[in-house]
């Protein structure tokens, strides 16, 4: 026996019952009254808990504001550190850039920083505005650098034997 002979054996539907049966149940509906929303909570439960009449006034509400003004107040005091130290070290350098203004390998250090970083600057802007200025090209600018500061290591280690920096 095949499925289309026990189909046809079986009791005949009209299509309207067929729709019927084979449509979605009906959505139950909600109804509404009064008593229903009386009671939301219920204030047995644990997870109620109550707030002190001056919750409003308090400056700290809650556990997480307070670590965060704590934390807060930690930041603060370590930026204030650092401005302190900053400022005793600026003021350390000034003094003794004062002290060693008269100091003939101390100024013509600076004059030669000035020159160099001047004749750089002029240099890379042209090779710029050219086009030229290429990786290889700053890398050999870079060994000049090097060696430049290598050299006057070298001759200001020799002038400070005699003309020490005053501390």
């Amino acid at each position: 026996m095949s499925y289309a002979d026990v189909a046809a054996s079986g009791p005949k539907q009209s299509p309207e019952e067929t729709r019927r049966r084979n449509r979605a149940p009906a959505v139950p509906q909600v109804e509404h009254t009064e008593d229903s929303v009386s009671s939301l909570v219920d204030v047995d439960s644990p997870h109620i808990s109550s707030v002190p009449s001056d919750y409003e006034s308090q400056s700290v509400k809650t556990d997480t504001q307070a670590v965060r003004q704590e934390r807060e107040e930690e930041i603060k005091e370590a930026a204030k550190e650092i401005r302190d130290s900053a400022t005793a070290k600026k003021e350390k350098a000034k003094d003794k850039a004062r002290k060693n203004a008269d100091n003939p390998v101390v100024v013509s250090n600076a004059v030669g920083l000035a020159v160099v970083a001047a004749a750089l600057s002029f240099g890379a802007y042209r090779k710029y505005s050219r086009g030229e200025l290429t990786g290889k090209v700053v890398a050999a600018w870079a060994g000049v650098v090097g060696l430049f500061g290598l050299g006057d290591y070298y001759v200001s280690q020799y002038f400070f034997k005699r003309y020490p920096p005053k501390n």
